[in-house]
């Protein structure tokens, strides 16, 4: 039976000189032609730069007031970040994070400027806040991951306390009138009460984060913390503040407030990175993939704040790796150009997620020190006593946000129980001090 298979055709005698075909190598310059390479769609935008930190303005200038919200709107927003008091507390910031650029913890524990009489003054009013959480444990919640109704008993013992110990602490200057409540106290009562979060919603974020800078910034604006003092407030006053967050959010379980969960930086903190990152620039040998190295962290994180900052994260994750439960430290431990170009991503983050925010900034308290400008609302005065209008603490929300409008909208998103409550719990559980961790690695 013939094959239905054509036989192949024949081989050529000769094999075709193929590379007659190639069009000539042209030389230009010292070496071949090289592609162009194209533009970008999409420049890399330069870090926000640090603006000039204006001297303590004189106490008579200061027109104390208790401070409120006065972002109630897009508007509003817009024009905060158009006024003066959003370069004010930018360069603030800022200023306080090149303070600390190359210097670690251990070395500024032991300059003079770590026995500054306001330096030492702030270490013990966080003692005592700290002190106060025996007095008003949490309540037994049914084993609830979510935040513990005892918090609202601490900031009311807080609350008492604060008046007195900056009194104590603090020359400060005397009230306008005898029966005058808007006074420099008041101030930073409120916003040192601010930066422990939010009774109502029993949550903590990076928006309280930034009214303990603002309670900072006001002891500046009393000359009572000179320039010299900077770098001791970023790495004693600020890891001391820290510790005393961890302890708040491991006893009431404060809530995320407005957390992105695993997609975002931290559940709580921004600044510390930051602050952090500043330190390392120049660092002789720890470059950013070290957070992955446990004996770096181990080594050097009582010494550096972003290295502490990821050592405490994995503590307190129960899943095992980094790249797992927080993917952005991850990321950003690949980055090219060292730890300058951390520091120069997370102050642009700094603008654009947290005062470049609405969502952040709309809680976020105006007084005599940071003032309000001309055109921005007027909170209601039922909403600033209560603090919890429509059930949003403080704010309403419009038709565009939730589904439908109905429901949480972006600001507030959906009750999320804390990392801190599922680690107690399943201590309580487990009887133990350690976690058993799922290793997804």
């Amino acid at each position: 039976m013939p094959s239905a298979t054509a036989p192949p055709p024949p081989l050529p005698s000769v094999i075709p000189d193929l590379s007659q075909k190639l069009p000539p190598l042209k030389l230009t310059g010292n070496g071949p032609r090289r592609r162009t390479p194209q533009k970008q769609a999409q420049s890399s935008t330069p870090a926000p730069k640090t603006p000039p930190l204006p001297s303590p303005p004189s106490l008579k200038d200061i027109e104390f007031t208790h401070p409120t919200r006065r972002i109630l709107s897009p508007h509003d927003h817009e024009l905060f970040l158009a006024s003066p008091t959003y370069t004010l507390i930018v360069s603030f910031i800022f200023t306080l994070s090149d303070s600390v650029r190359g210097l670690s913890i251990s070395s500024v524990a032991s300059s003079k400027e770590a026995s500054d009489p306001t330096i030492q003054s702030i270490l013990q009013i966080l003692d005592t806040l700290e002190q106060t959480i025996q007095e008003c444990p949490p309540d037994d919640n049914g084993g609830s991951r979510f935040g513990n109704p005892a918090f609202k008993t601490y900031i009311n013992a807080v609350t008492s306390k604060l008046p007195d110990l900056h009194t104590t602490h603090f020359t400060l200057p005397p009230p306008p009138t005898a029966s005058s409540t808007s006074t420099a106290n008041d101030e930073l009562t409120t916003y040192l009460l601010s930066s422990l979060g939010s009774p109502t919603r029993i949550d903590y974020g990076s928006g309280h984060e930034l009214h303990f800078l603002i309670y900072l910034l006001t002891l500046y604006s009393l000359s009572l913390l000179p320039p010299t003092t900077f770098p001791a407030l970023v790495l004693l006053i600020f890891p001391r503040y820290l510790a005393l967050m961890r302890t708040l959010q491991a006893t009431y379980y404060l809530e995320p407030a407005g957390s992105h969960g695993v997609w975002g930086l931290d559940d709580y903190h921004f600044l510390p990175f930051l602050f952090g990152a500043s330190q390392l620039q120049h660092h002789g040998f720890i470059r950013p993939l070290g957070i992955h190295n446990e004996a770096t962290l181990h080594d050097y994180a009582s010494d550096y704040l972003y290295l502490d900052m990821v050592q405490y994260v994995n503590a307190t994750k129960t899943v095992q790796g980094l790249r797992w439960h927080s993917p952005m430290l991850d990321d950003i431990s690949g980055v090219k150009g060292g730890w300058e170009k951390v520091e120069s991503g997370l102050k642009k983050m700094f603008v654009k997620e947290v005062v470049g925010k609405l969502v952040v900034m709309q809680h976020f308290l105006f007084g005599g020190v940071v003032p309000a400008v001309e055109g921005m609302s007027v909170e209601d005065a039922h909403v600033e006593e209560e603090g919890d209008y429509l059930g949003h603490d403080g704010h309403e929300h419009g038709e565009e946000e939730g589904e439908e409008g109905k429901g949480w909208g972006d600001c507030c998103g959906i009750k999320v129980p804390s990392n801190a409550g599922a680690v107690g719990e399943m201590r309580k559980r487990m009887g133990t001090e350690g976690l058993r961790r799922l290793p997804f690695d």
